[in-house]
């Protein structure tokens, strides 16, 4: 007997991203709160396939997903047609310990890519009237923009 009809529908969703170096990527997003979850290496041990995730948020939604598989060619950031929208309890917080990490400042977002040509860089927290609570710009090891919203 099938599910309800109600049921017959995504409920679910994991955004799977090509990635120069997926093990680069894993300690990337490591920083933003992901844990490997499982990976797959070729007959070198090289990760070409790796899923993270979170644990559950505060409010008890979540966890947060993520895949990552090893692109061919490289990807091009002026080419990304897609971010990831991400929230957090503490964008200050958040920001102060991605640059503690390493990741270079790339002071407020002016619409350039920034330093270190728009890899691994974190943005000054904007408060727009959609996220008055602080909203921060993150370029990842790609150059996938990751938008981080803290919700007042």
């Amino acid at each position: 007997m099938s599910a309800p009809f109600s049921d017959a529908r995504v409920h679910r969703l994991v955004p799977f991203v090509h990635v120069h170096d997926v093990e680069a990527s894993l300690r990337f997003y490591g920083l933003l709160g992901f844990a490997p979850r499982h990976v797959m290496r070729d007959d070198r041990g090289r990760a070409f396939w790796a899923s993270a995730a979170t644990g559950k948020a505060p409010d008890g939604n979540g966890p947060a997903e993520i895949m990552f598989a090893q692109a061919s060619p490289d990807p091009v950031p002026e080419q990304q047609a897609v971010l990831f929208y991400m929230y957090s309890a503490d964008v200050a917080g958040l920001r102060t310990r991605l640059l503690a990490q390493g990741l270079h400042d790339g002071g407020p977002f002016c619409g350039a890519r920034g330093p270190n040509n728009g890899r691994c860089v974190v943005f000054t927290i904007t408060h727009p009237d959609y996220m008055p609570g602080g909203e921060l710009r993150v370029a990842d090891p790609d150059g996938y923009c990751i938008l981080v919203g803290q919700h007042s």
